[in-house]
């Protein structure tokens, strides 16, 4: 394509100069020196752009062709964001995804429209445009909320005052004064699962709390391994460590049913904190029930050192009735699949397949349908100790 750089389109001229070296332009395909965006504080600021330069406009026969710097400054052209549209697409490059995030933000309207065009049709967003990562829902007439049916058959709630499912066990559980405060600077989202939140690394754009729905927390390794480290489920918030540290998330945060989430801006977070003690209270609860949690895991995953005791430990935690002992089967619904469960125990799938086969012929659990039954409790826990 004859493009000098990505913020000016290719004039036509009769000069030669038409077919002069062109500078090169940026490579959609992202690689490890793509451009750095750790400067994003909220996950959708652009970066620095410079005008052209008069070297670049002296190339130029004709002056009045030349494209003014002041009438647009950070225009890109359309061609290199639909580049990066298919290099995210198909290339799974995660630096092209952030050069369209950039330019959804341009101040030059014909860039921004462009760029939210491509995100809005983009496989990774699940169509949902480009906004701040969470979209507003708003509210629709009664009489078209009795005729359709919710997303994925949650109750969207526009409004944390009007939420039946508040409860004082929840992060959100605040009075009616600082609830009202956290709702007007919340933005509201519905997921499917399998949507991506954050990323382990990634600089802390706010933080989440979990409305409905379930959130698995992982972390990879420089080989590719996965560990899922805990399942988040409603009320919980997500990123509430990095979001007050100002240091990267400390692991990926993925959707594994779809959710509804409540977003909020480190910087309105911080202010918020500040300005009601009672969600600096709350927070510092949270904050020590995830020091606590996480030691058990660590005290457990140390301790049980073969995977079939950290396999019985884990539908030990699973069961409804943990704790307690019964004669009767534990049932386990919505029962996880070989590859999550060896990603919670730090396993392979093959390990984990043969270690349920080994489990079944011992008596001590069956399979019923999509349904885990534990036939002996004492039994897996005689190998979780």
């Amino acid at each position: 394509m004859l493009l000098t750089s990505k913020y000016q389109r290719v004039s036509a001229s009769s000069s030669g100069h038409l077919f002069d070296p062109p500078a090169p332009a940026p490579n959609p395909h992202i690689g490890d020196h793509y451009l750095d965006h750790s400067n994003l504080t909220t996950g959708w600021s652009t970066s620095r752009i410079d005008p052209p330069s008069e070297a670049s406009s002296r190339n130029l026969v004709n002056p009045e062709l030349q494209p003014s710097p002041q009438t647009h400054p950070q225009e890109i052209d359309p061609l290199y964001l639909f580049a990066c549209h298919l290099a995210w697409e198909q290339g799974e490059e995660p630096g092209a995804g952030w050069e369209l995030l950039a330019a959804a933000r341009s101040s030059h309207a014909d860039t921004r429209a462009h760029a939210r065009a491509l995100l809005a049709s983009s496989r990774h967003l699940g169509s949902l445009g480009a906004g701040a990562g969470c979209t507003t829902k708003r509210k629709r007439p009664i009489a078209t909320e009795t005729d359709m049916n919710a997303p994925y058959n949650l109750d969207i709630i526009d409004n944390c005052n009007e939420c039946p499912h508040r409860d004082d066990s929840f992060f959100c559980g605040f009075s009616d004064c600082t609830l009202q405060a956290l709702n007007e600077i919340s933005h509201k989202s519905v997921l499917p699962a399998g949507a991506i939140l954050f990323v382990e690394g990634q600089s802390p754009r706010g933080m989440f709390i979990l409305c409905s729905g379930e959130v698995n927390l992982s972390t990879t390794s420089r080989e590719g391994k996965i560990l899922i480290l805990k399942t988040a489920e409603a009320g919980e918030a997500l990123g509430l460590s990095a979001t007050i540290s100002g240091m990267g998330y400390e692991a990926t945060a993925e959707t594994a049913t779809p959710c509804q989430l409540s977003f909020v801006d480190r910087k309105h977070f911080l202010e918020l904190m500040g300005s009601h003690g009672e969600v600096g209270m709350h927070t510092a609860q949270s904050l020590s029930h995830d020091f606590q949690s996480a030691y058990r895991d660590i005290h457990d995953l140390v301790l049980t050192r073969s995977s079939k005791g950290k396999l019985a430990r884990l539908l030990l935690s699973h069961s409804r009735t943990l704790g307690e002992e019964e004669e009767d089967e534990t049932r386990i619904h919505a029962t996880m699949t070989h590859e999550e469960m060896a990603q919670r125990i730090g396993a392979s799938r093959e390990t984990v397949t043969r270690l349920l086969s080994n489990l079944r012929k011992k008596r001590l659990i069956r399979l019923d349908g999509p349904t885990l039954v534990i036939r002996d409790r004492n039994g897996l826990k005689a190998l979780a100790v």
